[in-house]
């Protein structure tokens, strides 16, 4: 027996071709639409059975209201998500706004009306491997780079950006007001401030930061040392400023 249904995607190409596959496999259509923003009014006025729900970035804040509000006010309705893999917090979220499958938009058609029938029946249509690997991420999610590191680094000014790599180097004011071609007055003042703007206290705290956060290696590119400056380990950075 056909699935009475709807097909909305922001895609309205997308949302017909589906459509029109699916009416020739013998399920009733009641309306292919784009785009999805107004998917719980037309889902919520014609009432089907089933609606199949394109999205293209699943993990939006708010990509699911229209769930929300489908079986809210039309609780019998059962929505299937058509969204891109991989995307496990997409798929969270759309089974947390009450959606009972999430099928792979690259999906072949047969696919996609197994999910409907399951969920016309009540069960949840999701491939188990799809679930089994968004699980999978979502307790072990890949470790995200430190981006610290970056931030510094955009706070300061190029010359300041010049003394911490000295500072760095173990350079006292003498020696950054000689390599820079400035009054030690001037190197102590930019010391003094690269020490606020990172929000330490010394120089050696300045140091261990700009390791730590890979500051240097974005300063340096990739470990470069300024010309003049001397070689890393050949001093220690100095506590005072």
């Amino acid at each position: 027996m056909g699935v009475r249904l709807m097909v909305v995607d922001d895609h309205r190409l997308l949302a017909e071709a589906l459509a029109s596959a699916l009416k020739l496999r013998g399920h009733r259509v009641l309306a292919a639409a784009a785009p999805s923003a107004g998917a719980a009014d037309l889902v919520v006025s014609r009432a089907p059975e089933v609606c199949l729900l394109g999205t293209a970035a699943p993990a939006e804040p708010g990509a699911f209201e229209p769930v929300v509000r489908i079986k809210r006010e039309r609780p019998q309705v059962a929505v299937v998500v058509l969204g891109p893999v991989p995307s496990p917090l997409g798929i969270a979220a759309a089974f947390a706004a009450g959606a009972s499958g999430y099928v792979r938009h690259n999906e072949r058609i047969e696919g996609v009306e197994r999910a409907m029938m399951k969920a016309r029946a009540g069960e949840a249509a999701v491939d188990p491997q799809l679930l089994q690997g968004a699980f999978a991420e979502l307790l072990n999610p890949a470790a995200q780079p430190d981006d610290e590191g970056a931030r510094l680094l955009q706070l300061l000014t190029p010359r300041e950006v010049e003394v911490l790599v000295r500072v760095a180097e173990g350079e006292d004011t003498r020696l950054i007001a000689a390599g820079m071609g400035i009054a030690p007055s001037t190197a102590r003042t930019h010391v003094q401030r690269v020490l606020m703007k990172l929000g330490v206290g010394s120089r050696l705290e300045a140091a261990a930061l700009a390791a730590r956060t890979g500051l240097l290696d974005r300063a340096t590119g990739g470990g470069a040392v300024i010309p003049g400056a001397a070689p890393r380990g050949a001093a220690g950075a100095s506590g005072g400023v």
